[in-house]
C-alpha cells in the first residue's frame, strides 16, 4: 500500500480517476484503545461496520481481543487475522447450518437469541455435537426503545415478558444466560442507554437465578462534525456519554457483572476518507465517479453530517467564480441510476471543476461495507495517509440539510 502525509499528496502524486480510500491505522488503533479505557467491561468491535482485512488486523495490533460477527464471512475474516481472538454471534437470527458452523468449526461460545425458534435450532446442534450447554453463554435480546440515526429496535428483540420467559428455558436448558440490547447506530439522545438498562433491570428482577452478564450492544455515536445549517444541537462528546453509561450501570448494579459492549461506528467512522474526482461539472451540480451505491450511503439517507476537502487540480490553470466563496452543490453519483444523487448538497469552493478532487471525510463506518458492484463500479484502491482528517486543513464545509435553490 502506497504511502502519503495527507489525501492532497496522494491526489496530486495518483491523479487517479477511480475513488481512492485513504486509510489511517493510527487513528483507528487510536479510537479503538480510546473507547476499551473508557468502557467498564470487555470491547467487541462489531464487524459488520467495517470487515476489511486491513481494519481487522489493526484492531488486533491495538489489542483488540473480541469481534462481534454474524455471519460465516464475518467468522473467516476474524480467523485469517487472528487464531486466538475471541468472536461472539451476536445476530439474533440464524441459520441452523450458521449455528453449526460458529459452534464446530469457530468454536463460538457466545450467542445471542429473541425468540423460543432460535433456541430450537441451538438445541438441535448443540445435542448433534455433544457439547455441554454449560459452556455456553446465551444472550436474550430485549427489545429497547431508542432515538438514534438508524433504529434497531424495530427489527430485533423480545418484549420484556418474552424475554423473562426465553431467560427461564435456557437456564432449565442448562445454558448461561445473559441479558444483551442494541439501541440503534449513531445514538441521538444521550438517555437512550439509561431506558434501555431499566428495561433490562425489570427483566433481571424477574428471573430465578443469576445472570451471566449484560451486552449493551452499539450505538455510540462518531463525532462527524456539526452541520451550520442544522439547528440541531450537537451529540455529547463520546467521553460524557460513556461517563454516563457508567454511572447509570452502577446505579442499576450492572457493575457487578460482566459487561461487554459492541461498538462500530465510534471506533472506525474517522480512520477513514474517501478521494473522489469531479467527472463533471454541470451548473451547480457535481457529477462525481463514486455514490450512494458505492461508498457513500450515509450521504444518502442524509443522516450523517460528512465533512468535505476540495482539493483542486493544478492542471486547471483558469476559473470561473470566487475562491473564496462556498457555495451549495448538488451531487451527482457516478452510476446511471436517476437515484443516485446525495440527498444533501456539499458546501464547497464556487471555482470547483471537471477534474478537481474532493476529500469527504470520516467515511470508516459502513461505507466500504455496504459498497455493491453496480453497474461495474466497485472502488477499491487504498492508500495509507499519516496526517489525520481533522488535522489537515480545514474542511470548505459539510454535506448540508439545506435545500438547494438552485441546479
Amino acid at each position: 500500500m502506497q504511502r502519503f502525509e495527507n489525501a492532497r499528496e496522494a491526489a496530486l502524486a495518483l491523479r487517479p480517476d477511480a475513488p481512492v480510500y485513504c486509510f489511517r491505522p493510527e487513528v483507528l488503533k487510536t479510537d479503538a484503545r480510546a473507547f476499551m479505557e473508557m468502557f467498564p467491561g470487555r470491547t467487541a468491535y462489531a464487524v459488520k461496520t467495517n470487515g476489511e482485512l486491513i481494519v481487522l488486523k489493526a484492531l488486533v495490533e491495538a489489542g483488540v481481543t473480541m469481534f462481534d460477527v454474524a455471519s460465516p464471512g464475518e467468522f473467516a475474516a476474524v480467523r485469517e487475522v487472528s487464531t486466538e481472538a475471541e468472536m461472539i454471534y451476536m445476530h439474533p437470527v440464524k441459520a441452523q447450518s450458521d449455528i453449526r458452523l460458529a459452534l464446530e468449526t469457530y468454536g463460538i461460545r457466545v450467542i445471542a437469541v429473541d425468540h423460543e425458534d432460535e433456541i430450537n435450532k441451538l438445541n438441535r446442534v448443540v445435542r448433534a455435537l455433544d457439547i455441554d450447554p454449560g459452556a455456553i453463554t446465551v444472550f436474550v435480546r430485549v427489545q429497547t426503545k431508542g432515538s438514534a440515526a438508524y433504529e434497531l429496535s424495530k427489527k430485533f428483540g423480545a418484549g420484556p415478558a418474552n424475554a423473562v420467559e426465553l431467560c427461564e428455558r435456557l437456564n432449565r436448558n442448562g445454558y448461561k444466560v445473559g441479558l444483551c440490547f442494541h439501541v440503534g447506530s449513531q445514538i441521538e439522545d444521550p438517555d437512550t442507554y439509561e431506558r434501555a438498562l431499566a428495561s433490562v433491570d425489570w427483566v433481571r428482577n424477574r428471573v430465578s437465578f443469576d445472570l451471566a452478564g449484560l451486552d449493551v450492544g452499539g450505538g455510540f455515536p462518531a463525532e462527524y462534525g456539526h452541520d451550520p445549517n442544522s439547528k440541531k444541537p450537537a451529540m455529547p462528546s463520546i467521553g460524557q456519554i460513556m461517563s454516563r453509561l457508567r454511572g447509570d450501570l452502577n446505579e442499576y448494579n450492572f457493575d457487578e457483572m460482566p459487561l461487554v459492549a459492541e461498538p462500530g461506528r465510534v471506533i472506525v467512522a474517522r480512520c477513514l476518507s474517501l478521494i473522489v474526482r469531479v467527472l463533471l461539472r454541470k451548473g451547480r451540480r457535481l457529477y462525481i465517479n463514486d455514490g450512494i451505491w458505492a461508498s457513500l450511503s450515509d450521504s444518502w439517507t442524509g443522516k450523517i453530517t460528512l465533512p468535505a476537502r476540495f482539493i483542486p487540480d493544478p492542471a486547471i490553470r483558469a476559473r470561473n467564480g470566487d475562491a473564496d466563496k462556498i457555495v451549495p452543490f448538488k451531487v451527482c453519483g457516478a452510476t446511471c441510476d436517476s437515484v443516485d444523487i446525495l440527498s444533501r448538497p456539499f458546501w464547497l469552493p464556487e471555482t470547483i471543476d471537471t477534474g478537481d478532487w474532493i476529500e469527504i471525510g470520516h467515511i470508516g463506518a459502513y461505507s466500504l461495507s455496504l459498497r455493491t458492484r453496480f453497474n461495474g463500479f466497485y472502488p477499491d484502491t487504498f492508500v495509507e495517509v499519516t496526517t489525520p482528517f481533522d488535522e489537515g486543513d480545514a474542511p470548505q464545509g459539510f454535506a448540508s440539510l439545506e435545500t438547494m435553490a438552485a441546479e
